[in-house]
């Protein structure tokens, strides 16, 4: 085979130029057709779609968790449940020593029954008082009576008396007879002022039973043994002592799943100190933190899709806006930002917002408090 010419080899070279310049040209084409392409369905999908939704990773599972605390200090005799134990409302948790309260009770209830009796009591003085009453009227009659003898005799000594000392000059009479005379009248006389002494007492004495009377009739007017302020006051007592009986079983107030039990049997609880957390898996919600440009147009109730980490992409939550917070998460951290410096640095805020999911789908694909969530937003209905 003859070698080929220096024009011959020319020729090859500016055809493989020509052929290279012609493909890249025609992939250039091909990319910019493709980012065209790529970048009208990039904008039809934001004038569809994307402008009308807003989006976060910044999202984590919450719920109003129920802290069980006892209402009485006392020992804990028997504790029933564990962690991530399931309860239902009404469940029993912890059983307290009973004791106290019950000595509480057996004392109330004596006092009941001596607040009952001592109004009894008082009922029935007022009858014997009121015999009282009637007995003193009686002695006042009595007393007048005696009075008017007394009256009539004093009458009769004193007339008597006038007569025997007219006579006494003629000589009619003898100076015994007007010595008796006026001895019977001092003596009439003596017995009228005992009488009247007499009526004044017994005045004096039925006053005083009516106003024993009245006091006594002041206790009891208008009550019954069950309306009777010392009654009531001691049923009061009674019904506390008991509440505080029943409080000596602690029972769950919610449905729930027991978390951070921090009670042993043996242990003596003090009232008001929690002892365990009940965390409502069926009532959890989404706390999703958006920055604050994204949150233009979000209204509470628009709807909102929302996909765990958990489960993946497969389950997907729908769910609605429920609330705003009323600070941003920096706002309301232990230590607030300080912003008041000349060395201050704008920094893109977010506000956390509450995300309210559907029952059915919660009960379908349970949820933990504090899981990752991805939270989406439909502005559509803006």
């Amino acid at each position: 085979m003859a070698d080929a010419t220096p024009e011959n080899t020319a020729t090859d070279t500016d055809a493989q130029q020509d052929a290279r310049q012609s493909a890249r040209k025609t992939w250039l084409i091909r990319l910019g057709l493709a980012v065209v392409v790529g970048g009208l369905i990039w904008g039809g999908w934001y004038l569809l779609v994307g402008r009308n939704h807003v989006a976060t990773d910044n999202a984590y599972v919450n719920a109003e968790l129920a802290q069980v605390t006892p209402l009485m200090s006392a020992q804990a005799v028997e504790v029933l449940v564990s962690d991530t134990q399931a309860v239902k409302r009404g469940d029993i948790l912890v059983k307290l020593d009973p004791t106290d309260a019950r000595i509480a009770v057996a004392q109330a209830q004596a006092d009941l029954a001596e607040a009952k009796r001592r109004f009894r009591q008082t009922s029935a003085t007022s009858t014997s008082l009121s015999a009282q009453v009637t007995a003193r009227g009686a002695d006042i009659v009595q007393a007048r009576a005696q009075m008017m003898s007394a009256q009539a005799d004093f009458d009769k000594a004193r007339v008597d008396l006038q007569r025997r000392e007219a006579l006494v000059n003629d000589g009619a009479v003898s100076g015994d007879e007007v010595t008796g005379a006026r001895k019977a009248y001092a003596s009439a006389k003596a017995a009228l002022e005992l009488a009247r002494a007499g009526v004044a007492t017994a005045q004096a004495t039925r006053n005083a039973a009516t106003g024993q009377l009245e006091a006594n009739d002041a206790l009891v007017r208008g009550s019954t043994v069950d309306t009777d302020p010392a009654v009531m006051a001691a049923q009061a007592k009674l019904d506390t002592a008991r509440l505080n009986l029943d409080r000596s079983i602690i029972r769950a107030p919610i449905d729930g799943v027991i978390t951070k039990r921090q009670v042993q049997v043996g242990q003596r609880v003090t009232q008001g100190t929690p002892i365990m957390t009940i965390v409502p898996l069926s009532q959890v919600y989404v706390d999703a933190n958006f920055k604050e440009r994204q949150l233009r147009d979000v209204r509470v109730g628009m709807p909102a899709t929302v996909t765990s980490d958990l489960y993946g992409g497969d389950v997907v939550y729908h769910g609605k806006v429920v609330g705003f917070s009323g600070g941003t998460g920096a706002s309301m951290s232990l230590i607030p930002a300080q912003n008041a410096t000349g060395n201050w640095i704008k920094v893109v805020q977010r506000l956390p917002l509450r995300i309210a999911l559907d029952p059915k789908e919660l009960a379908a694909h349970p949820l933990r408090v504090g899981l990752s969530m991805d939270v989406e937003i439909d502005l559509s209905d803006k």
